[in-house]
């Protein structure tokens, strides 16, 4: 996996024109059946993909935080939601609650989670190449296959499978 995420970067860095291109086209034009096969890209790939041995995404970018997540994080330590805010998060330049620091406190050295089960809706969902209107995050997702070698291997499928 290490080989791998080394050439992630110089990997998404030499597609980025490309993936620019297709996902101008494909926001301007969707396919009818777009989410059908996005569901069916990422189904297959996280047949083969096993996060556990990669956890990229926890060891280099922090989710967004919703007052959601923050609550329901917050009751699972049965501590009060601005005690949790102030141990773990910051809020960006955005104005979004984002992990105050890299890799993510949660993330175990075993790529565990260890709020895995009350974790960011951001965590669960990622790396969104499954949600519905995909078009519209082609931004997100030109982002992540620089992160996430499954989002990269989804992203070079679908150029294949989809012809616009």
């Amino acid at each position: 996996m290490e080989n791998i995420l080394k050439e992630l970067g110089k990997k998404a860095a030499e597609k980025q024109t490309e993936n620019k291109k297709f996902f101008t086209k494909l926001k301007k034009k969707p396919p009818k059946k777009l989410d059908y096969v996005m569901q069916e890209l990422h189904e297959e790939e996280f047949k083969k993909t096993d996060c556990l041995e990669c956890a990229n995404c926890c060891k280099t970018t922090g989710p967004l935080f919703t007052n959601a997540d923050v609550e329901r994080i917050a009751k699972h330590f049965r501590q009060k939601p601005q005690k949790f805010i102030d141990l773990y998060l910051r809020v960006d330049e955005e104005n979004d609650y984002v992990l105050q620091q890299v890799p993510c406190a949660f993330l175990g050295a075993d790529n565990y989670c260890s709020i895995y089960d009350v974790r960011p809706k951001a965590c669960r969902e990622f790396p969104h190449t499954d949600r519905k209107k995909f078009q519209q995050i082609s931004n997100i997702t030109m982002k992540n296959v620089f992160i996430c070698p499954a989002a990269f291997n989804i992203v070079e499928e679908m150029k294949k499978r989809i012809k616009i």
